[in-house]
């Protein structure tokens, strides 16, 4: 084993017996559930691990719970996004419910869509998927949000970037 890896392996293994009790404790103050807590706590040192950063870390405590945080919001984001994707479901006629695989399929769909949003401003956000997803143009849209059509286009252009841009940081990665 090269002596890099070596170093970072040590460091890891440090990091984790030093502070996972401490991150766990964290998590589980902030949600209330001590499984999704251990999840998060573990998922919290892959990302460090994938990092290949441990030995370079001088503030275990705060750079830990930033991860942390992160995958918190993801966490509330998804659950809430689910919620919202049950609730639809639910409004739809008994026989035309998609297979449980279609669900799988459409639901990660999403997922990625509010990835690849995240980080517009609210407004661009919905007007984009009112766009999107619900077909209105632009002139429905500026009726919808209240805005001008003018500012409909500037969000759609901002948007359309955003997307392009985070796909490709996303083939790169």
């Amino acid at each position: 084993m090269p002596a890099d890896d070596l170093s970072l392996r040590c460091a890891v293994t440090d990091l984790y017996t030093h502070h996972h009790g401490w991150l766990q404790g964290w998590l589980r103050q902030r949600l209330g559930n001590g499984f999704d807590a251990a999840d998060l706590a573990q998922d919290t040192f892959v990302r460090v691990l994938k990092a290949r950063n441990a030995q370079d870390i001088r503030e275990p405590r705060p750079y830990l719970s930033r991860i942390a945080r992160g995958l918190l919001i993801d966490l509330f984001r998804r659950r809430s996004l689910e919620q919202a994707y049950l609730e639809a479901l639910a409004r739809v006629p008994e026989g035309e419910h998609p297979s449980p695989e279609e669900q799988s399929v459409l639901f990660q769909a999403l997922m990625e869509i509010d990835r690849l949003l995240d980080g517009l401003g609210p407004k661009v956000k919905q007007a984009f998927l009112l766009s999107q997803c619900d077909g209105l143009t632009y002139e429905q849209i500026a009726e919808r949000l209240q805005i001008s059509v003018r500012s409909v286009s500037n969000y759609m252009a901002k948007a359309m970037e955003h997307c392009c841009l985070m796909q490709m940081r996303m083939q790169l990665s």
